[in-house]
């Protein structure tokens, strides 16, 4: 089962289970993939349906930090239960030791010696990682491995 029909079928599960939190954000994720595939005028993979997710999961990470500095735990709350459940769609995420090798194994592939090389590199590297880390964290990870 491809992603668009998981959150179909989950959809149709809120609904009968009366979720209307989790049903709104489904449909809120749903109505961005449609969009899209009208623009484009064929169906989305998975891999496309997971770059949406991974964006609105950043949305709101971006949106949590910004409640907190503004004190509205109420919004902050909800925008962190809607990241919690586009989560669940993404693909197991990496640990800090696994995106460590696999950083050190691209730099040696694509003979990086210095910081200057870091483009390359990360153009190297994210596809490996697509939906399984965060790119902050891969960013990071590059610039402490570089000399």
């Amino acid at each position: 089962m491809n992603l668009s029909e998981r959150l179909n079928e989950d959809m149709k599960q809120a609904m009968k289970s009366q979720d209307k939190f989790k049903l709104s954000t489904i449909r809120m994720v749903r109505a961005t993939i449609k969009n899209l595939e009208i623009d484009l005028k064929r169906t989305l993979n998975d891999n496309e349906v997971l770059d949406i997710l991974s964006r609105e999961i950043k949305q709101r990470k971006d949106a949590l930090q910004e409640f907190e500095k503004a004190g509205r735990d109420d919004l902050a709350e909800q925008v962190k239960a809607e990241a919690e459940i586009l989560a669940e769609y993404l693909p197991e995420q990496l640990s800090e030791e696994e995106i460590k090798v696999i950083v050190q194994q691209t730099i040696q592939e694509t003979g990086a010696s210095s910081k200057a090389d870091l483009g390359k590199v990360m153009s190297a590297l994210m596809p490996k990682v697509k939906g399984r880390a965060d790119g902050k964290l891969v960013n990071q990870t590059v610039q402490q491995l570089l000399p």
